[in-house]
């Protein structure tokens, strides 16, 4: 399976948020500043003091977003085999003990809750970093075990069914 193909895909998404972050500063930043007369900041200036305050938000947000691009430009996963441990850069799939409902996510370092397309257009995968809950319980696991992951404070089982 082509990883770099979810990874450019990935990056993609990360540049469109960083760009729409960086527009939605720069448009906050013009309505604090040219968005009223001057008698009318005066009259309000907690609202002028608000949207400054959003506009710096959404600055950090886009360099974030940036920090996370230049991460994903070093990063290269490659094959996993069947039998070795989950690590950053694998494809898993895992089945609800429950439900039976199956789930297939990229495990990359940074974009989670982004969702990519499979190669090919086969399918969809949630990205999840490291740092989440399932990234934590699947980390140096292997297809047969079985994890319990939180999930809005019910607390689900999950097999670990195939990895790439």
């Amino acid at each position: 399976m082509d990883k770099r193909m979810l990874v450019d895909q990935l990056t993609e998404r990360l540049r469109a948020s960083a760009r729409a972050a960086l527009d939605a500063a720069e448009a906050t930043a013009a309505e604090a500043k040219d968005g009223a007369t001057p008698a009318e900041k005066r009259e309000d200036a907690r609202a002028a003091q608000q949207m400054s305050s959003l506009g710096r938000a959404q600055d950090r947000r886009a360099q974030r977003t940036l920090a996370e691009i230049d991460a994903l430009i070093a990063f290269a996963p490659g094959p996993l085999a069947q039998t070795a441990r989950i690590a950053v850069g694998a494809i898993v799939e895992i089945e609800d003990a429950d439900s039976g409902e199956g789930r297939t996510f990229f495990l990359a370092p940074v974009g989670a809750g982004v969702t990519l397309t499979g190669p090919g257009g086969d399918g969809m995968l949630s990205v999840v970093t490291p740092a989440s809950p399932i990234g934590k319980a699947v980390l140096g696991k292997k297809v047969g075990d079985v994890v319990d992951v939180t999930v809005d404070g019910d607390v689900r089982e999950w097999s670990i069914t195939w990895v790439a």
